[in-house]
């Protein structure tokens, strides 16, 4: 979709721009081994590493592949898988086995450990994937699953949004959120003017080419808005919510808060491997072995706040 414009007051390209119409630029990062599906990755990026309690953008599609990916762990976060076109099957170490079509949402909390796999035939593929950081008192709550086959729409003059994650316009999604956000599908068709929550900052990741930025990017707005103005036709993820206080460290699948935490889950995934138990679980169905961790850098892991 194209021909999408924002108002000429809500963008100024640039990480020079200031805090309000920073454009963030996706890089193209290879998702899945050899025969890789592409995908553009925003967050966490050179600059900017956090949109709220968002920490994690990947966008796909549309392209034809085979999604792949291995058995592997989370820790400290949610993932947030959702479809434009295609489908996707998710299994975890809790038992959890379902496909995620298009305007469906598949939620999974990792807390303090868990485990999944994704996988697809070769089809068309686009959607993205995201990860929620969750705050120091609920980064070790129990893993879970959760598949919302419907969720609210939020709508308004030349506007439609599905209310994915969080709060917009008056609408809440019934996925279980931890920390103050919003997460939202928007079409736009003609002048729109979308609300937002003036305390949240927010991203917005372009599906399309706007007013000459690539595919892929997203722009960026500090808190202080309660609206954005849009207009034409086109389509665009929202993320948003309060600047996350915390410092977190941010590596591989893991998400915490010191250096030897990082390593201690490293540790318990790759002694998992080879005993065949770990705290992780492991996931039933997968035909294929669980992806190894990399090696830890050799300098030690910095905790790092949502600005580098």
């Amino acid at each position: 979709m194209s021909n999408l414009e924002l108002d000429p007051r809500e963008i100024r390209c640039g990480t020079d721009a200031g805090t309000d119409g920073e454009v963030l630029p996706g890089r193209e990062v290879p998702l899945g081994g050899p025969r890789a599906m592409s995908v553009s990755r925003t967050l966490p990026g050179a600059h900017r590493r956090m949109i709220g309690a968002w920490c994690f953008v990947d966008a796909y599609g549309p392209q034809r592949a085979a999604m792949r990916v291995p058995p592997h762990p989370h820790t400290g976060l949610q993932t947030v898988s959702w479809l434009v076109e295609g489908e996707v099957l998710h299994l975890d170490s809790l038992g959890s086995r379902r496909h995620i079509r298009p305007g469906q949402l598949n939620l999974m909390t990792a807390g303090r450990g868990i485990s999944h796999s994704e996988e697809s035939p070769e089809t068309v593929l686009h959607g993205v994937q995201l990860w929620v950081a969750l705050p120091g008192e609920h980064r070790h709550v129990d893993p879970g699953f959760e598949h919302h086959p419907s969720l609210p729409v939020v709508s308004g003059p030349g506007f439609e949004a599905t209310v994915v994650m969080g709060t917009l316009g008056g609408a809440s999604s019934p996925a279980t959120a931890y920390s103050p956000l919003v997460g939202a599908e928007i079409t736009v068709d003609g002048a729109g003017r979308v609300p937002l929550s003036a305390g949240f900052e927010h991203g917005l990741l372009l599906d399309g080419t706007i007013e000459g930025l690539e595919r892929g990017s997203m722009v960026y707005h500090a808190p202080g808005r309660d609206e954005l103005r849009l207009a034409g036709r086109g389509r665009m993820l929202l993320i948003g919510g309060e600047p996350f206080g915390e410092e977190i460290v941010m590596w591989w699948n893991f998400v915490g808060r010191t250096h030897d935490e990082i390593a201690a889950f490293r540790a318990e995934w790759m002694d998992g491997l080879d005993s065949g138990t770990s705290a992780f679980g492991s996931v039933a169905g997968f035909d294929g072995p669980p992806l190894p961790a990399p090696v830890l850098p050799g300098t030690r892991l910095k905790p790092r706040g949502r600005v580098r």
